[in-house]
């Protein structure tokens, strides 16, 4: 489906919840070939199948692959210096996050606030990390509330930065939804009660069958009724 972001439908939610990395910016395939290009370059062996199986996955996830992922090579790391390798690879290999901002997800944003609707971002990723994106993407002031799992032992799928969020909202679960990608943010997103929508994904092999509904495109979003 199709709609123009402008019209003036009511929403019937108080409030919506974004994950960042697939929702807002089409950011999962960039760091798909990020980590098979660092395979290949070390020597990890790395196979397609188990770099898609990370996406939507946690930063506390991410961490300890990481350190496996050296481990294999002989590469005895903490976990801190696992990543510290890793980002210190990774620095010279920028990502234009601009350049991968979802069609309509500005014009979307405007339409919901102009209509009352409140924003929040609840993403698995580092907050210095969701900062940078939503500055490059000029996004950052549509934001009320901002979590990051790193906050938390442990994140998607695990509920409590949705439960998190909606105490900083202080609304209940059944006034607001939330738009995940991923399986591990959809089965998040149920576990704390919320209804979720999935922006529809394909190219990962994951089943986005337990969302409440799959949208094509952010911009879908305002057509719920």
């Amino acid at each position: 489906m199709s709609l123009d972001p402008q019209t003036s439908a009511p929403f019937p939610f108080k409030a919506v919840i974004f994950d960042m990395d697939g929702v807002i910016v089409d950011t999962e395939m960039f760091y798909c070939r990020e980590f098979l290009a660092l395979s290949e370059e070390v020597g990890m062996g790395l196979t397609e199948q188990e770099v898609f199986a990370q996406v939507g996955t946690s930063h506390q996830d991410f961490r300890r692959n990481i350190r496996r992922w050296y481990a294999d090579i002989g590469r005895s790391y903490t976990e801190d210096e696992a990543l510290a390798a890793f980002n210190a690879w990774s620095d010279g290999r920028p990502c234009d996050y601009a350049s991968m901002l979802n069609p309509g997800v500005r014009e979307t944003l405007g339409a919901l606030r102009e209509r009352g609707v409140r924003l929040a971002l609840a993403s698995s990723s580092q907050l210095a990390n969701i900062k940078q994106v939503l500055n490059a993407c000029g996004l950052l002031d549509f934001f009320e509330i901002i979590v990051s799992g790193e906050q938390f032992t442990e994140s998607k799928p695990n509920p409590e930065i949705y439960l998190h969020t909606l105490s900083l909202l202080r609304l209940p679960a059944s006034d607001c939804c939330c738009v995940e990608d991923s399986l591990p943010g959809i089965t998040a997103g149920k576990a704390a009660g919320l209804t979720v929508f999935a922006k529809r994904e394909d190219r990962f092999g994951f089943s986005q069958d337990a969302a409440d509904a799959i949208l094509d495109t952010v911009p879908d979003l305002l057509a719920i009724a």
